[in-house]
């Protein structure tokens, strides 16, 4: 085998080539060592385990669930004893026109391009938590459902009925497709809520059960745990319109006994579910472990 240079004994340019030359190496190898790591997907606050994003200080217990109380969570959420929690809030989202499809040729042959004005509504911040769930439930106006037990993440298994009855309970309804499409899409028609590019596993919770963002997950994220994928309007931040679980729509009466569901889940595996106008028809009484909601208010 050739020895290494003695970059000492050698003339002053040579020297500085070789030295430049070790400097790409290192930089070609450094990257390439980067690349073969796990896609970074756990905002800062929150740490990977498993194919989960738990708080700092919890731990991964047998069934899936961020356990134990963290030290710290991501930005927008609460620490508590059970785990970190998103907040009950709604943003303010402004009258604007909803354009779906004609940027997009991936949209071609399934969405048909159109441009419909949305007058101005508010919606919840995140999806409904099971700890908001469970509170309506108690309250003896929610059908109970068997939960995970985590508070923070979204309640999922509920059909349109029960997801309507909860809406109905916080005083508001459940969002049409218009309104949870411009909602992600914004005035601009973006195509992922948070633009148009950059569908990566830091901002939004898919892939988690066969790849690309995790392996072996059993159930959705924390709600609000992607920060980074948050659309923003003037009215502030909503998180999780594209991944996590996917957000049961308001029924339109031509499509009978189905509805609309919108913007992907953790289950998903190719970006192509987490655009905007991402909208697939199911019975309106499926429960499915990566189905949940959110709900619209009068502004």
């Amino acid at each position: 085998m050739r020895a290494a240079p003695d970059v000492g004994r050698m003339p002053g340019w040579k020297a500085g080539l070789a030295a430049g030359a070790a400097l790409l190496i290192g930089a070609v190898v450094a990257l390439a060592l980067h690349r073969a790591e796990p896609p970074a997907r756990c905002a800062p606050g929150m740490v990977a385990l498993g194919p989960r994003c738990c708080g700092e200080g919890q731990r991964l217990d047998d069934a899936g669930r961020c356990a134990g109380a963290p030290r710290r969570c991501g930005a927008g959420l609460t620490v508590t004893a059970a785990g970190c929690v998103a907040p009950g809030a709604a943003v303010r989202i402004a009258a604007g026109t909803l354009r779906l499809g004609p940027s997009d040729w991936e949209a071609q042959g399934i969405v048909d391009p159109r441009a419909v004005f949305v007058p101005a509504f508010s919606l919840d911040a995140f999806e409904i938590t099971e700890q908001r769930y469970a509170a309506c439930a108690e309250a003896g106006a929610c059908a109970p459902l068997p939960l995970r037990g985590e508070p923070g993440v979204p309640v999922t298994g509920v059909t349109l009925a029960e997801s309507a009855r909860y809406c109905a309970f916080a005083g508001g309804a459940l969002p049409s497709r218009d309104q949870l499409a411009f909602a992600a899409a914004g005035d601009a028609g973006r195509r992922y809520p948070w633009g148009d590019t950059g569908a990566v596993c830091r901002r939004a919770a898919f892939g988690l059960r066969a790849g690309p963002c995790g392996w072996g997950a059993t159930g959705p994220e924390l709600a609000g745990s992607r920060p980074d994928g948050a659309a923003v309007h003037a009215g502030g931040r909503v998180f999780d319109l594209a991944g996590n679980v996917a957000e049961w729509a308001a029924p339109d009466p031509l499509e009978g006994d189905f509805s609309g569901i919108h913007g992907g889940s953790w289950t998903d595996g190719a970006a192509t579910a987490l655009r905007t106008w991402n909208r697939r028809l199911v019975p309106i009484s499926v429960r499915a472990p990566d189905l949940g909601f959110r709900c619209v208010y009068p502004p």
